[in-house]
């Protein structure tokens, strides 16, 4: 399963790094009743295979979710804006080397999903089938956009530096 997911690109919107948490997981929704056992096998050259199967409460439950994931926008806390948060502990040339380093992981991270969107157009797979993908694109290309932005700024010094004593001291004339 882990590396089906994988290979259809998946892993790139579901974490599935870990196989022991997607044991936990199918084993949690096997015991709420949302997936079932179908069969198991064993072929002599692999361990034991399980086949499950969604069941109808699977069904319903997934469903719900859905809806309600494509329906409100959640607050999601990432660590980028948290570090951003703090951008006030580093100089000019700390900020622009960090941030230049995140530009060139995301300029590689596009070209990958670029290649990845290329090939899976080829195999004559519906859009639909990664559309997260394109999503997940939009939103690398965006982040990079603006960091490539935010840099240009504190190189030209139109994003001045404040230290943090400056900021305790007008935080205290507040």
């Amino acid at each position: 399963m882990q590396r089906l997911l994988k290979e259809w690109g998946k892993d790139q919107v579901v974490n599935v790094g870990q196989r022991a948490s997607l044991y936990r997981t199918i084993e949690r929704l096997r015991e709420a009743g949302l997936v079932a056992v179908r069969e198991t096998g064993r072929d002599h050259q692999y361990p034991e295979r399980t086949v499950y199967e969604i069941t109808d409460d699977g069904r319903a439950a997934a469903h719900e979710w859905l809806m309600e994931m494509l329906a409100t926008p959640k607050q999601d806390f990432p660590e980028f804006p948290a570090a951003l948060a703090h951008l006030l502990m580093l100089t000019p040339e700390e900020m622009t080397e960090a941030l230049d380093r995140r530009a060139a992981v995301l300029a590689g991270k596009l070209a990958a999903l670029d290649s990845d969107l290329a090939a899976a157009a080829e195999t004559g797979l519906p859009r639909i089938t990664m559309i997260e993908l394109e999503y997940v694109r939009a939103m690398m290309a965006a982040e990079l956009d603006w960091v490539r932005s935010v840099t240009g700024e504190v190189r030209a010094g139109t994003l001045p530096p404040v230290s943090l004593e400056g900021l305790t001291s007008f935080m205290g004339d507040i």
